[in-house]
């Protein structure tokens, strides 16, 4: 849903005409929930209009928030699935979990590796009731009903986030990269040679980067191409040279959305942008609004 505020003949409007003294030409957004306001740049506009006008946005939001409570929308149940020791996904997913609660209408499982054994993964029964798997691990040696579990959720068409090694996740299952997530892992450039970020257009009006600006990431660039015909690819990395690899994709399979992206290093998640993709994606795949609590909504208007 989106409301604009704007300027007809001298006057500033939004819904009501405001202050006729008001003469705006530059706007910015603002996002609250799932609803998107334009606010006037503070510079341009007096102080007690953009107060009046932000509390009407907080009103709006607020009602659209109570007619989803009414409609019974419960937490989307997220289960985080870390196992990559290279990249300390046990911390990054904790500190990832942390600002989704905070920021979200989300609710955390864990199956968290422990210590650095490679053939165990605690709290895989929490994919079963989940709404999504966010999958962070590399190269575990599962079996057994650990492995089969997996590949339950996996094959079965539910929603899954891959974030960078789980394009490797599980190494006595390698076929997961091509089979589900679409993709052609085969290894990375050097660690010295950092990819430029860019938006493809058909990322540029994805609902996963709305509010997402490329950053600079500390990790290598993955060797991903070719990858699977149906797969749309949302940003690519590419390196001084020239080189150019997809870095983000998206997927339908068995009737379910996947999101992949190869971002992931550690650094990555203390972006806002990053963090902000990986929350957007939970909520695409799970066909999803994605539901901002009060206190970020407060927090986001300062």
């Amino acid at each position: 849903m989106k409301a604009a505020l704007r300027k007809e003949g001298g006057f500033f409007c939004w819904g009501l005409c405001c202050n006729p003294r008001v003469a705006l030409s530059l706007y910015r957004p603002v996002i609250i929930g799932s609803l998107e306001f334009e606010i006037c740049n503070v510079t341009r506009c007096d102080m007690g209009i953009r107060r009046f006008l932000l509390s009407l946005a907080i009103l709006a939001w607020l009602c659209s928030s109570a007619f989803s409570a009414e409609q019974g929308e419960k937490p989307l149940k997220v289960c985080l699935v870390s196992g990559s020791l290279e990249y300390k996904s046990n911390e990054s997913l904790a500190g990832f979990q942390k600002y989704l609660e905070q920021h979200y209408n989300v609710a955390c499982t864990r199956a968290f590796i422990e210590g650095e054994r490679e053939d165990h993964l605690p709290g895989l029964e929490n994919l079963d009731d989940c709404d999504v798997m966010l999958l962070f691990t590399r190269r575990l040696q599962l079996s057994g009903d650990e492995l089969e579990r997996i590949k339950k959720y996996c094959l079965s068409g539910k929603p899954i986030v891959g974030v960078r090694t789980a394009s490797h996740a599980i190494q006595t299952w390698l076929e997961l990269d091509k089979e589900v997530l679409g993709g052609n892992y085969q290894g990375h450039y050097g660690n010295d040679e950092l990819p430029e970020l860019e938006i493809t257009e058909a990322g540029r009006d994805h609902a996963t980067l709305k509010g997402v600006e490329p950053w600079k990431s500390s990790g290598s660039l993955y060797k991903n191409t070719p990858l699977a015909e149906d797969v749309t690819v949302l940003m690519t990395g590419r390196l001084p040279d020239g080189r150019t690899e997809p870095i983000t994709w998206t997927r339908d399979y068995k009737g379910g959305r996947i999101f992949y992206t190869a971002l992931g290093h550690t650094d990555d998640f203390a972006e806002e942008s990053f963090r902000r993709m990986l929350a957007s994606a939970l909520f695409w795949v799970c066909r999803r609004e994605p539901n901002q609590t009060a206190s970020a909504i407060e927090q986001g208007s300062k």
